[in-house]
């Protein structure tokens, strides 16, 4: 990448930044270029003082009073001046920066609840985790430094007028510090952006895997893998370490150069002003004025330094952000359609879909479920049951075929909706580190009596009586103090709460005992006036259904009662299949 794309990519960037809070911005510069008022005061006062006050004391022995008093309010009122332009410049800067990084990662929060499932499928975890905390801090990082660096745009001005009008020998000697930095800032952009961009990269490889590895910790324990895990964690450890000391090497070496320019400044303008004191061009207290503005420009230019160096890993960091930011959201209808009243009807036709870079798990898929119809879903493992659930609940995006529930293409319905109206339970069942009602009731809406009447339904109450503190127990990172029926006890409980029309149980009551799981799908049709799809592999399950579909190789390739399909060859095997398997 050229120097001018990257100059261009960091300024685009900084402007992009500030674009999103200019209030706070605007008055942290104003407050840099007090502060640049102040310090070139500062030092004329420090010129004045030692040709009114200090040499005359010198060359007569005799304190001028009135001087030295001149001079003492002289040095109070640029202190207080420059002191308010610090504070100032601080505190909107910090209120800049922060409020900056607190709409990046609302913008992302907001993009990943939008964004379609099967982007979540692909991105692992630990990536997002990482956007969200490491990248949103890093390209934030350019704004605290930046109304300092632009209030040494000031300080250059306000310098350059003051050193031309003491000596324009001695300006010359000023005006070539920053074309110096400029340079040097050039270099530095150009070798530390993808170094800056592997440290980023290698944030989000250490989160995926430590992610993994915690939320895997059963699995790594059990079959003995801690070794290995801490391997693969220790590689990309080793790697993000390496990463990080060359950008510090690089950082090293640019900031040792920015704390030599200001110093050397120094020692030229003493050796060149001794000469120019000497043949009367300059004096004494002139020589001084300019050393002094040398000294001060010392902390501004290092901090100038920090802002060209913070440039890059920002522009990386923001670029990671942005590439979430660009991803495309479902294109809404014109208009969202109302699903009608009561139970809702269910159909696929032609429906097919396919996980990125994998073959087809869906093939022209075509069902019909009517309202208030309780179907079983049944199939061998790998059919595409579950993948078909997802997608009939409208959580995956279908390349052909259509979907529509209640009548109305599932894509005409708004999202909330949709998800007020359709419940999906998993197998795996998430529970959150809250109580057994928190877990229940997300909203915190519902009432008592809700909540007993799905605890009741999802036989949660037999054991909630048992636990110290019933419904306000805490349970644990994922429910790990219950058992797995029991978190599936739970999570349908959760998704029955908000009394949905259709209900998709994704073998959602596979660990629950078989007596319960018949008083449970007993209870669904007594206290529920639901349309239900269940994914079953349980004989007993599958008779309570009004009708079973019959699914294999990714297609509805029968559908019946449970008696009409056992002339199925297919069907039969598996059914014969599930009874071995519970004796």
């Amino acid at each position: 990448m050229s120097d001018r794309t990257a100059l261009r990519r960091g300024l685009g960037h900084v402007a992009n930044m500030v674009r999103l809070h200019p209030g706070p911005f605007v008055v942290a510069v104003a407050g840099a270029a007090v502060f640049a008022a102040g310090t070139v005061l500062s030092t004329v006062v420090l010129g004045r003082i030692t040709d009114d006050a200090v040499l005359p004391t010198f060359e007569t022995g005799t304190v001028p009073d009135d001087a030295v008093r001149t001079g003492v309010l002289a040095v109070i009122a640029v202190t207080v001046l420059r002191a308010a332009g610090v504070v100032c410049r601080r505190f909107f800067a910090g209120m800049t920066a922060e409020r900056v990084q607190a709409t990046l990662r609302r913008r992302l929060s907001a993009q990943y609840l939008a964004l379609p499932l099967a982007w979540h499928q692909r991105v692992p975890a630990g990536q997002l985790l990482a956007h969200a905390d490491n990248d949103a801090e890093v390209a934030v990082d350019v704004l605290h430094p930046l109304p300092f660096s632009l209030g040494v745009a000031f300080l250059a001005v306000f310098s350059a007028i003051s050193i031309i009008a003491v000596d324009p020998v001695l300006a010359l000697i000023a005006f070539l510090i920053f074309p110096a930095l400029t340079l040097l800032n050039r270099v530095y952009s150009r070798r530390i952006e993808r170094p800056a961009a592997e440290v980023q990269e290698g944030v989000g490889v250490v989160s995926s895997i430590a992610h993994e590895s915690f939320d895997g910790a059963l699995v790594v324990k059990t079959l003995g893998r801690s070794g290995e895990e801490s391997a693969r964690f220790t590689d990309a450890v080793r790697r993000l370490q390496t990463s990080r000391i060359k950008v510090g090497y690089l950082r090293a070496a640019f900031e040792s150069v920015m704390d030599v320019l200001p110093n050397l400044g120094i020692i030229i303008v003493l050796i060149v002003g001794i000469y120019r004191v000497d043949a009367g061009a300059v004096g004494p207290g002139d020589l001084v004025q300019v050393t002094a503005l040398f000294t001060v420009l010392a902390f501004p230019m290092r901090v100038m330094g920090f802002f060209l160096e913070s440039v890059p890993p920002s522009v990386v960091a923001h670029g990671r952000l942005e590439a979430v930011f660009d991803e495309p959201l479902p294109v809404p209808p014109p208009e969202y359609r109302n699903l009608p009243p009561g139970p809702l009807s269910l159909s696929a036709s032609g429906v097919t879909f396919h996980y990125p870079g994998g073959p087809a798990v869906l093939d022209d898929v075509n069902l019909e479920v009517r309202p208030g119809e309780v179907v079983a879903l049944v199939g061998s493992t790998g059919a595409g049951k579950s993948t078909l659930c997802n997608v009939l609940c409208g959580l995956l995006p279908i390349p052909a075929g259509s979907i529509r529930l209640g009548g109305v293409d599932v894509h005409d319905v708004d999202p909330i909706e949709r998800t007020d109206n359709v419940a999906l339970v998993f197998q795996e069942s998430f529970l959150f580190a809250d109580t057994l009602r928190a877990n229940i009731d997300l909203s915190g809406r519902a009432s008592e009596d809700s909540i007993r009447r799905v605890a009741e339904i999802a036989r949660i109450a037999d054991f909630v009586d048992g636990l110290p503190q019933r419904l306000g127990t805490i349970v644990g990172e994922r429910g790990i103090t219950l058992s797995g029926g029991q978190r599936q006890r739970v999570a349908l409980a959760r998704a029955l709460i908000q009394s949905p029309r259709l209900l998709v149980l994704d073998d959602a009551t596979s660990a629950v005992d078989a007596r319960v799981e018949q008083q449970i799908l007993a209870r669904l049709r007594a206290g529920l006036d639901t349309t239900t799809i269940i994914v079953a592999q349980r004989v007993s399950t599958i008779q309570l259904a009004d009708r079973v579909l019959y699914m294999r190789d990714g297609s509805i390739e029968a559908s019946g009662t449970h008696d009409d399909l056992l002339a199925h060859a297919g069907y039969a095997a598996l059914v014969r299949a599930y009874e071995e398997a519970a004796r």
